[in-house]
């Protein structure tokens, strides 16, 4: 039979201008668009709908025929006057000066009004139906069909083998080339959602043991529920009682939620128990009519995922009731089945977050729209849904990679208009230098240590990320660059040969087939660029760009990553939750900022009293009020706790997350190894830096929650008030005082007066206030009597009017009038590794307190065997370098060496920690030159062989020789040899002719080593 080809890209969101059709009522159906017989020997390719993993070398033979196929999805497609019409709809959803502002439909409403006409749903059915195939649920949004069968049954319908294919040594089934539909359902079938089982990755990255953590900062400071409220600034939000009751954030897993009681007990050991809240719900959602296509996952690798995602949505929103979503996956990703039940309930979740994603490319073009047009009717339906951007920098297609080679791409779950991309941060404070400005040195009873907003770097745990390289003293690229010394050791001795980083690019392949397999490339075509995505900062490159806000995100590179509890020991990450949360799972990943962002959600429908649907034209709105025409410099994030109290966003402006490249795939200097993920082969333009306003990096950036609840149009906030010290420390000495200035900052119009009192104060000491009460500001003095009692203590100040009240505080430090001379002791650096046979060095610093200025005598006590110690100058007044010297055979391990500095009746310590490792053994290595020979027969030829010692060796060496053909004989001068000798090779004239390998060996002992040499006779 011979067949009429075409082919056909699966994006159903074509403009309406490319047709000649005049654009109906918003209230008006489809037309039907199957309008001829259907001839199965007039085919359309559906194309970019075939893995990138199919190839020959990967292909294991066609799957039986018998092979089942359960619950496929076929996605629809609408006229595209009615695409138009659905997004002017959506438009209208989100103006508040249109009648159709926050008027959400429900599904049937949304199948009425823009889904596929009944007549050619019947018309599909039956195409389906002859070729034996199963209609299990259509679905009332009249956009997906969900149907069954097997692999013969498939093949046959939709011309497309099925095949087993052997990836990287698992399993998996796949299509090994594009289907193919009739033609005459070519107007209202997008595809075939998924003929594999290729799953997502679920973007969570649990810490790893970066061996360098304690050289960078010496302390590790997790993220905790208390620290993330403090700085992202949620907690005037929970004060004013919003903390997300009455609201449902559903958390979209593919696998069940492992255990309850981990949810429990990291609220009860965080602080959140006092919080009313159910414990979360697990279900299966089914579809709403039909055989179910959900079915209980169980537990499987990735109900980490899952407990995080329950756990920080309930920190981000404590009173909020999760609910976890998960469908045993089939031949669909179990996420989609559930999202695209849960939408298509007769009331659908408010909020929905997931953490998965799988690049563009490889999701293929009916994937990439599948996930548009679901997110697109839960937008149509009031619900707000956040994705996880990724993490894998700006290489979506290189997750979990030590190195990018697939170029720039993004995640097809996170690209779609309709969701809101959470990309990740870091936490700038350790590259900074700046740890104890911004953490406490002990926790709160919560664990929290934050003491305030924290600046940002994006998160990127590569070698080729700038910041890192520079710390670490290397450049990004080249020979020598930190991704390629020592052959790239180094870097992976580090952990930072990886692409691990946040996500964020361009939209690239949203529909089309690529010409390179897995690469943005051929006919591929971004999603187009929404008109609400205008802000300072943002490209003008006609596509969708990710990520839309970020939250952190890191696994502890910058000795920062989130802490939670996940009991499953049998997984990857899992750790019982007993004892000090230091012991608990350790992660990061935009995975955390998907449900902490739809936390936030949450919280702003809580203070609405509405839905929201999709967020974005609000987020951008925001956004671009506050950065304007060339950002705010009051709100970069590198001002960290000095950023303006206003900010609704922090600007994340330092850093990038480029990750390291091979290939030539928008890889800058591959040529020397590992090169840098680029927008130029030929130039670095790294993908991606942080900049002034929106970036790939970072998006809008990070968010101040309180402004952002505020800010969220829909209520009027009640007028209100701030208080604020400055200073916020004071201290006196007995018998004298010290001010401060309390402000009255106005929120929402306040205009009344507040009256100030005092708290806390010790024996001793009175506070008086110089306008009481006050609509500005006061000073208040803190006076000492002679007696007063001494130490530090937190002084409260509390300003009323009316029924609300609020705090600020001084900390007031009281001393006695003459505090004696004193000094304490410091090393830097504080911990020393050094092989036997070697030394290190310390600077001793003697630090005055009270004006100090006698000499110290160090000792130095702790060593191991085999260790001395000695310090010059000493005695000291300022410092001393403390030498550490280990013999060949000291003992090996880590010590404490303890550092006593005395001065008359003062003694301080210090400590030193100290690791002894096992030095090389002696050895050595041959070379030839040259290393071949070409000789006649009757002659003779010489290479001379060189001794190179190794570590310190110093013995000869007994040369000998092996494999000489017939007639040829091999002689060294002088043997033994101590650094080279001469290696004669004479051919007889009855020598074989030919080319022959002669091994030269060296033994020294119990030392040998060969090399070769290539002697051809003639």
């Amino acid at each position: 039979m011979s067949c009429l080809l075409r082919t056909l890209g699966a994006s159903f969101l074509i403009s309406a201008t490319l047709f000649a059709l005049s654009q109906p009522t918003l209230g008006q159906g489809s037309r039907p668009l199957v309008t001829q017989n259907i001839d199965g020997g007039k085919l359309v390719r559906l194309t970019g709908n075939t893995r990138p993993e199919v190839s020959p070398a990967n292909d294991r033979g066609s799957l039986a025929a018998e092979f089942p196929m359960e619950h496929m999805l076929l996605l629809l497609r609408r006229p595209p006057e009615q695409e138009q019409a659905l997004r002017t709809l959506l438009d209208q959803q989100q103006d508040p000066q249109s009648p159709n502002y926050h008027a959400w439909l429900t599904a049937a409403q949304f199948g009425e009004r823009f889904g596929a006409a009944q007549q050619d749903i019947d018309a599909v059915t039956r195409w389906l139906e002859s070729h034996g195939l199963r209609v299990n649920v259509i679905y009332p949004s009249r956009t997906f069909i969900d149907f069954s069968g097997t692999a013969g049954q498939v093949a046959h319908a939709f011309h497309a083998e099925m095949h087993r294919l052997e990836v990287n040594g698992v399993s998996h089934i796949a299509n090994v080339a594009d289907p193919y539909i009739p033609e005459a359902l070519a107007a209202v079938v997008a595809g075939v959602v998924s003929l594999h089982d290729f799953r997502p990755h679920p973007m969570v990255k649990f810490r790893p043991q970066f061996t360098f953590s304690s050289a960078l900062s010496g302390t590790v400071y997790a993220v905790v529920p208390g620290d993330l409220a403090t700085i992202y600034n949620f907690t005037p939000v929970f004060n004013s009682g919003i903390t997300g009751q009455g609201q449902t954030i559903v958390v979209v897993e593919d696998t069940d939620l492992y255990s309850v009681s981990d949810w429990t007990t990291f609220r009860s050991t965080f602080g959140l128990s006092g919080y009313a809240a159910p414990p979360p719900s697990q279900t299966h959602p089914a579809p709403p009519s039909g055989p179910t296509n959900c079915t209980d996952p169980g537990f499987n690798a990735d109900d980490g995922e899952a407990a995080l995602d329950t756990e920080y949505a309930s920190a981000a929103a404590p009173s909020a009731a999760i609910q976890v979503a998960s469908c045993a996956n089939s031949a669909t990703f179990g996420g989609l089945i559930a999202i695209q039940n849960l939408i298509n309930q007769a009331v659908p979740p408010p909020i929905i977050s997931l953490s998965y994603g799988e690049c563009e490319t490889a999701n293929g073009a009916t994937a990439n729209a599948a996930y548009n047009s679901v997110y697109q009717q839960a937008a149509a339906e009031g619900t707000s849904v956040f994705v996880a951007s990724g993490d894998s920098g700006g290489a979506g297609c290189d997750q979990n990679q030590s190195s990018a080679s697939s170029g720039i791409a993004v995640s097809g779950f996170a690209s779609t208009p309709y969701n809101v991309a959470v990309g990740g941060t870091d936490f700038g404070d350790t590259y900074a230098g700046t740890n104890s400005t911004y953490w406490n040195s002990g926790d709160s009873t919560a664990y929290a240590s934050a003491r305030s907003y924290v600046p940002e770097i994006p998160w990127d745990d590569s070698c080729a990320g700038s910041l890192f390289a520079q710390k670490k003293g290397f450049s990004t690229y080249g020979p020598n660059s930190l991704c390629n010394i020592a052959g790239g050791i180094e870097a992976a001795i580090l952990g930072v040969a990886t692409t691990a980083a946040g996500s964020g690019g361009p939209s690239g392949c949203y529909s089309g087939t690529p010409s390179i397999n897995g690469v943005v490339s051929g006919t591929c075509q971004g999603q187009p660029k929404p008109a609400w995505q205008s802000v300072f900062g943002n490209p003008t490159d006609g596509v969708r760009d990710i990520p839309d806000v970020s939250f952190f995100a890191a696994n502890g590179l910058w000795s920062h990553y989130y802490i939670f509890c996940y009991s499953d020991t049998g997984n990857q990450g899992g750790a019982v939750c007993t004892g000090n949360p230091s012991g608990w799972t350790g992660a990061g990943g935009t995975s955390f900022g998907a449900p902490i962002m739809a936390a936030v959600q949450a919280l702003i429908n809580q203070k609405t009293g509405s839905l929201q649907g999709n967020p974005n034209p609000t987020l951008y709105s925001l956004a671009a009020a506050e950065y304007g025409a060339g950002g705010n410099a009051s709100c970069n994030s590198t001002l960290g706790n000095e950023t303006a109290p206003n900010c609704t966003f922090y600007d994340v402006t330092l850093g990038d997350m480029a990750v390291g490249c091979t290939g030539n795939n928008n890889c800058y200097d591959s040529a020397d190894g590992t090169g840098v993920l680029s927008t130029s082969n030929s130039t670095l333009q790294p993908a991606f830096a942080a900049a002034t306003g929106w970036d790939f990096a970072t998006g809008i950036g990070t968010v101040n929650v309180a402004n952002l609840v505020t800010n969220w149009p829909g209520s009027a906030p009640s007028p209100d008030f701030s208080l604020s010290a400055s200073p916020s420390s004071v201290t006196v000495t007995q018998g004298n005082s010290g001010t401060s200035t309390i402000t009255v900052n106005p929120l929402n119009g306040f205009g009344g007066t507040v009256s100030l009192s005092a708290s806390g104060q010790p024996n001793g000491v009175t506070v008086s206030f110089g306008t009481n009460p006050t609509a500005t500001n006061s000073l208040v003095t803190f006076t000492a009597s002679a007696s007063a009692t001494t130490g530090t203590f937190t002084i409260t100040i509390t300003g009323t009017t009316g029924a609300v009240s609020h705090t600020t505080s001084v900390s007031l430090t009281v001393n006695t009038s003459a505090p004696p001379p004193d000094f304490t002791l410091s090393a830097a650096p504080s911990s020393l590794s050094f092989n036997q046979g070697t030394s290190g060095q310390s600077i001793i610093t003697v630090n005055p307190v009270n004006s100090f200025s006698g000499n110290v005598s160090l000792t130095a006590s702790g060593m191991s065997t085999g260790v001395t110690a000695s310090f010059s100058p000493n005695p000291t007044a300022t410092s001393s370098t403390l030498l550490l010297s280990a013999s060949s055979t000291a003992t090996v391990g880590t010590f404490t060496i303890t550092i006593t500095g005395t001065s008359g009746n003062l003694s301080h310590k210090t400590t030193v920690s100290l690791t002894i490792t096992a030095g090389p053994q002696p050895d050595f290595s041959l070379s030839d030159s040259p290393s071949s020979l070409t000789i006649a027969r009757g002659s003779s030829g010489t290479s001379t062989i060189t001794i190179t010692r190794l570590n310190s060796f110093n013995s000869s060496v007994t040369l000998s020789a092996s494999g000489s053909p017939k007639g040829v004989t091999a002689s060294f001068r002088p043997n033994p040899a101590t650094t080279s000798s001469t290696l004669t090779v004479k051919a007889s004239k009855a020598a074989s002719v030919g080319t022959f390998t002669i091994t030269i060996t060296g033994t020294s002992g119990s030392l040998s080593h060969n090399i070769t040499l290539t002697l051809t006779t003639h």
